[in-house]
């Protein structure tokens, strides 16, 4: 009897061992990429500096481009998370760092001086490494374009990046983004500049985009910081969050061309 029950203890453990069999006979269909979003930045420093920041520092990136060449950089895993984004939301998702790919860019974004801000360009290797690089995710992921967005999308009351000076028409032009009709927008901004609509359209339509947005029917500073942000990715000549015919013109072309 001991030596039978030695045999079956025998017998129980070798099944343990072997662990529990795996059937992948039926894949399910309903899932999609955990990478739903990519979201681009300037650094506002120095590649030397940028390199140290985003690797040894408490933020980092998928991605950095650097400046004189420009040398894209991976940084992070695409599998991985990366601490870009921070508190952050689009399209009711929030805390981007989970389902977005960050690609870093070397800028030093502003200066303040004596005669106002001034912002500084981005170089025409950066911008062509760029679209190549977005073209690669975007192709491996199946990103929405409209899903192709800036930090002050994202986090429109605390960041200013990639700024005025990034070039978010020519992206759009490469597929990469979006960008409203230009005859479109002279024809709705003709309607708008006698009767603007109310603070409380302008937040439904920036919340229809996707922004985080205020919906109380105020012009608030949060709905100025939002207005601004948007303004400053689709009308980068002027931003300063007040609602206009204008502004009003290129949300409704926007979402209508959604």
């Amino acid at each position: 009897m001991k030596f039978l029950s030695l045999i079956c203890s025998l017998v129980l453990l070798a099944g343990c061992a072997s662990g529990p069999r795996m059937d992948t006979r039926h894949p399910s269909a309903n899932h999609d990429s955990r990478v739903q979003f990519i979201v681009l930045h300037y650094t506002s420093t120095s590649l030397e500096r940028s390199l140290q920041l985003l690797t040894s520092g408490p933020v980092s990136s998928h991605y950095l481009i650097g400046d004189n060449p420009p040398t894209i950089y991976k940084l992070v895993d695409e599998s991985e998370r990366a601490w870009h984004a921070g508190e952050s939301q689009w399209k009711g998702r929030t805390w981007l760092n989970s389902s977005s790919i960050g690609i870093e860019i070397v800028n030093p974004g502003f200066d303040d001086t004596p005669n106002g801000r001034v912002w500084y360009p981005y170089t025409e290797g950066q911008i062509q490494s760029l679209i190549a690089l977005l073209k690669d995710i975007s192709t491996r992921y199946k990103i929405d374009p409209h899903n192709i967005i800036g930090h002050s999308d994202i986090a429109p009351l605390r960041k200013l990046d990639p700024g005025p000076m990034f070039p978010w028409k020519r992206l759009a032009e490469a597929g990469f983004g979006v960008w409203p009709d230009a005859h479109a927008v002279a024809r709705e901004q003709t309607q708008y500049a006698n009767a603007l609509p109310s603070i409380t359209w302008f937040q439904q339509q920036l919340a229809l985009m996707g922004y985080e947005t205020p919906q109380n029917g105020e012009l608030d500073v949060a709905t100025r910081h939002v207005l601004a942000a948007f303004q400053m990715h689709f009308r980068p000549a002027h931003f300063d969050g007040t609602p206009d015919a204008e502004t009003a013109a290129i949300l409704k072309v926007l979402n209508t061309q959604k």
